[in-house]
């Protein structure tokens, strides 16, 4: 049964936006880094329109989503009625709902393998829309997760650009929970920068001032905003 999406456990999230803006304000100055450098992704996933619409009012204007088709049926009507909000798809893509993606989804992180790069090609030309694309490496070749093998990452890419025709924009990981991130988001960087990427989706709720020192580029930032997730009971 699809999970429905919960409503925040934690007070006020507006204020978790504002302790986790002030941490990327820090992180970026540590850094030396432009504030304006890093884009904020606040992961609504499992939280329903009345806990998202606090943070859209707080200034918030990019969001990130898990799953297509629980972003179907709360984002159509937040994007509507607030102009200018982004919506960026951080979880894992079927080739069978790249349709759907590619005209709800302002952003797609998790470009990994043949079919799917065929199928976004395949909407993208159909639709005329060009939805910001990040390959995701799997830079600790964690058998159970999504993303390209680091050795692979080159080919990958050439393939992308050459085969698909596809214009990638940067490369997202995850890094393994029971290990420290910093070797990963370094292992991302440089990928990315001996294949001309200037973009980099990295870091969560736990460690995105890492990702930052790192030099990610984009932040998915989720419970430090939202409050704790609850898993709703079938």
């Amino acid at each position: 049964m699809t999970q429905s999406p919960t409503t925040p456990l934690s007070a006020d999230s507006s204020h978790g936006l504002a302790a986790v803006e002030q941490e990327i304000a820090r992180a970026c100055k540590e850094a030396r880094r432009d504030r304006a450098s890093v884009t904020l992704i606040a992961v609504s996933k499992t939280f329903a329109a009345d806990a998202i619409l606090p943070i859209i009012g707080a200034g918030q204007r990019v969001f990130g989503e898990n799953r297509v088709q629980e972003a179907k049926g709360k984002w159509p009507e937040l994007t509507q009625a607030h102009p200018g909000v982004k919506l960026h798809l951080i979880g894992p893509l079927q080739s069978n709902k790249a349709k759907e993606a590619v005209a709800l989804f302002d952003a797609i992180h998790s470009v990994d393998r043949a079919s799917i790069c065929e199928a976004l090609a395949k909407e993208i030309k159909n639709q005329e829309k060009h939805p910001e694309l990040f390959v995701q490496i799997n830079t600790g070749e964690e058998p159970q997760k999504a993303g390209v093998a680091p050795q692979d990452a080159d080919t990958f890419i050439a393939a992308c650009r050459d085969k698909y025709g596809l214009q990638i924009s940067g490369l997202m990981c995850i890094p393994p929970v029971d290990q420290a991130p910093a070797p990963h988001f370094a292992l991302c960087a440089k990928i990315a920068a001996r294949n001309g990427l200037k973009n980099l989706s990295m870091g969560m709720s736990a460690d995105f001032a890492v990702a930052i020192a790192m030099g990610a580029t984009h932040v998915r930032v989720g419970s430090a905003i939202f409050g704790t997730r609850t898993v709703p009971h079938n």
